[in-house]
């Protein structure tokens, strides 16, 4: 089991709630609040490179 130590969870305007978190070992986890048990992870690098991505409208086109 991993040791995952998650923040309070993100609302944006609809009912979408985000945690992030992360482990002793430096990897980063995104999950929906209250399904904590199936996350995304990978390096810290990667998840903020794909934040910044997210931020500048790189991702728009899935919306």
């Amino acid at each position: 089991m991993r040791d995952v130590t998650w923040e309070d969870p993100f609302c944006g305007e609809g009912a979408s709630c985000y945690r992030f978190g992360a482990d002793e070992q430096g990897n980063s986890y995104i999950a929906v609040a209250g399904s904590e048990e199936h996350f995304l992870t990978d390096s810290r690098e990667s998840l903020q490179q794909m934040i910044r991505d997210i931020k500048a409208g790189k991702a728009d086109h899935l919306l």
